[in-house]
């Protein structure tokens, strides 16, 4: 049996309760980690970050319990109540793309793969790289093989797409998108991102998986993702092999012309190819063996001869075979698929597209299933796409060429002004509603109030739905010198960050928006508005040092703005940090300094109407910044007074928070019996909330006192 006092036993503890912190509970946990270290230590003790800082803590905390046998038992007995339980594993369908009907001539390279995959293990990791030129295949080799029938995944195939080759997602978000195929809620991941990298190597360790990473290009960027767990088989994507990389190498070259005729006739018929027996050598000439060329050339068998092509794509068939079907396009579908090329948006719909072009949105939805049918567009995930579409690399370059060939700068330009509109109405109406009653989401103009959403969550929902186009919406911007749009779209980002984390995905974004503000309108409440949510956003990664300079560059903004409510919040947010670090006299000072900033507001003000909300919620923060020097009357009082306000207003969530904060300060006295019922009533407040974490740490809370 492990020693729940020994600097292991101690260390896992604190890294168990430190990567919990992606809700609400896993905060109470950590804050009250902070405090029973600080009671154990006798001094104010920094929160841990890296591994060595930690195992320093736990050597600290072993060392007094060592000497004290009542330390120890009160220490195994909060380590019992903080530490989570793990995750049960959860059954995990294929979350690969769909795969195609016509599979040609990859015989060897599946047979490659199936000898890696169920090699005997011998410590290194199942690990191969796929690899061939755009348009070649490879993508569709690794789909194919996870598709086949197969005893060796049972635990199932999870994918994600690394969108390499410049647009590369982060580290986070993939790990974050692995994670959710593997049925892990966003609640239950680790904050920062090496321990998320940790987390979901544990996930992974005793599953037998198939992990496909598409469109890799380096090995810093594979390397979060690989492990040596003899279950998990990873196959890597990329256009070229990289070096690095210890794994085996399957290159995915062009179809010989036997197999290209055979590909030909499988996606058409045998008389269609019969007919064009003529111009038949000279399209598989310009195809180039590519599978999809010859995909995209299904079209132009029956069509007629079309003029000769550019120059300029011949050497490349992907781009070849786009302006082949691009020539067949009517003008109206032409024009649409030039216009929407002009930046690579991760998944635009009908909407989007129909602002750009000025297009009827029903005729501009048939018209982008036409663009897919002729593989001129890809469809989103699982090949239904839910009505949204990408482009392939080599295809978005060929039409993006032809849009400023044949519109010109002024008309590209336009258009996507247009787009970018589109993207700033739709996030300013959701963001509003999703979060009505905050003050940091700025209400849009009633001409352009948007789509009205049955509730909340659909509204957060339509803004998870774009999420990838609003970043790159505000990369447009910044390149389009708009910085006001950019900053418009930023403030609409803060549901996001409050409501359903994604920080790796925002991140870029928000240091887009700080900088031009800092440029464009420093010391304003914009200004003020974006380095919070930038401080925000770094605290949830676990940057601190970041997060105060951006949470000082808020407070500094908003009080040269003279905006009060902005500068008192800032100030707050900073007290937040503190309590996050462990710093508990540092978090009061701050909080005290937000009242007195509140206290200078007048009735003219912007937003005095909530002063006595605001108020009560720094009342709780300086009763949670009491609770870590143990001044454990004062806190309770002043939690007390909190929880007043709150039951009378009938904020019952917050009134379930301020209780368990009450309670968790009973058990810093191992007061079990005063916990109990501040713990049932915080149950009680919750129930319909969908407060589902944090009931399961009351819960845990109250079993802990029960058989304690």
């Amino acid at each position: 049996m492990v020693d729940p006092t020994s600097v292991a036993a101690i260390s896992a503890v604190l890294g168990a309760v430190g990567s919990g912190m992606a809700n609400e509970a896993g905060k109470w946990a950590w804050e009250s980690t902070g405090a029973a270290v600080r009671r154990i230590t006798g001094r104010e003790v920094p929160a841990p970050v890296a591994p060595e800082e930690r195992d320093h803590v736990a050597r600290m905390v072993h060392e007094r319990l060592r000497a004290d046998p009542q330390l120890a038992s009160s220490w195994t007995a909060f380590a019992t109540r903080v530490r989570r339980a793990p995750a049960p594993a959860r059954a995990v369908r294929s979350d690969l793309p769909a795969s195609i009907r016509f599979f040609t001539d990859r015989k060897e390279a599946m047979k490659q793969l199936q000898r890696e995959a169920s090699r005997r293990p011998d410590g290194r990791p199942r690990l191969a790289l796929v690899h061939g030129p755009d348009g070649m295949g490879s993508s569709t080799l690794a789909v194919h093989f996870g598709a086949q029938p197969t005893r060796l995944f049972p635990d199932g195939q999870i994918y994600a797409d690394l969108k390499g080759g410049g647009g590369g997602r982060d580290i986070g978000t993939v790990l974050r998108a692995l994670l959710r195929q593997l049925r892990v809620p966003d609640q239950e991941m680790p904050t920062g991102t090496d321990e998320l990298g940790e987390f979901y190597r544990h996930c992974v360790a005793d599953r037998r998986l198939l992990v496909v990473l598409d469109h890799a290009y380096s090995t810093r960027q594979v390397r979060p993702f690989l492990t040596s767990a003899p279950g998990v088989f990873t196959i890597l994507v990329a256009r070229a092999p990289f070096p690095g990389i210890d794994a085996l190498r399957v290159p995915v070259g062009p179809l010989s012309d036997k197999d290209a005729e055979r590909l030909l006739t499988a996606v058409t018929d045998k008389s269609t190819v019969a007919a064009a027996r003529a111009t038949l050598p000279s399209l598989l000439q310009r195809c180039g063996g590519s599978p999809y060329a010859l995909r995209a050339a299904a079209y132009q068998l029956s069509a007629p001869t079309p003029p000769p092509r550019r120059t300029e794509v011949d050497d490349d068939p992907v781009r070849g075979a786009a302006e082949d079907n691009y020539r067949l396009l009517t003008p109206e579908s032409a024009r649409l698929y030039r216009l929407m090329a002009l930046r690579a948006w991760p998944a635009f719909d009908a909407v989007a597209a129909a602002r750009t072009t000025g297009l009827d949105p029903d005729a501009t939805a048939e018209l982008l299933e036409d663009l897919a049918d002729r593989m001129l567009l890809e469809r989103g995930a699982g090949g239904t796409g839910n009505g949204r579409y990408h482009y392939r690399h080599g295809v978005r370059a060929h039409a993006e060429a032809a849009a400023v060939r044949e519109d010109g700068i002024a008309a590209c330009s336009a258009a996507l002004a247009r787009t970018l509109s589109t993207y700033v109405d739709l996030a300013a109406s959701a963001a509003h509603q999703a979060l009505p009653e905050s003050w940091r989401v700025p209400a849009p103009a009633g001409d352009r109030a948007g789509q009205r959403y049955e509730d909340r969550g659909a509204a957060l929902g339509a803004l998870l739905a774009q999420a990838g186009n609003l970043v790159e919406a505000v990369r447009c911007a910044e390149e389009s010198g708009d910085p006001d749009t950019a900053v418009c779209l930023c403030r609409s980002l803060w549901p996001l960050q409050l409501k359903a984390g994604h920080h790796e995905m925002l991140l870029p974004a928000l240091r887009i928006g700080t900088r031009l503000v800092d440029t464009h309108r420093p010391a304003s409440p914009d200004a003020g508005a974006l380095h919070a949510q930038l401080a925000h956003t770094l605290t949830e990664l676990k940057r601190w040092e970041e997060a105060e300079t951006a949470a000082r560059a808020a407070a500094r903004a908003e009080e040269s703005a003279g905006h009060k409510r902005g500068h008192a919040s800032a100030v707050e947010f900073l007290g937040l940090l503190r309590l996050r670090q462990w710093r508990y006299p540092e978090a009061y000072e701050c909080f005290e300094e937000a009242v007195g900033i509140l206290d200078t507001m007048d009735e003219g003000d912007e937003g005095t109407a909530d002063l006595p909300r605001a108020r009560a919620l720094l009342e709780r923060h300086r009763g949670r910044a009491l609770r870590g020097p143990g001044r454990r009357e004062e806190a309770r009082e002043k939690l007390e007074t909190a929880l007043r306000y709150f039951r009378s207003s009938g904020d019952t969530y917050n009134t379930a928070r301020t209780l368990t904060d009450l309670a968790e300060s009973r058990l810093d006295e191992e007061n079990t019996e005063a916990a109990l019922p501040l713990i049932d009533a915080a149950i009680t407040a919750l129930d319909g909330q969908s407060a589902e974490y944090q009931l399961l740490y009351l819960r845990q809370m109250r079993e802990a006192c029960v058989t304690g």
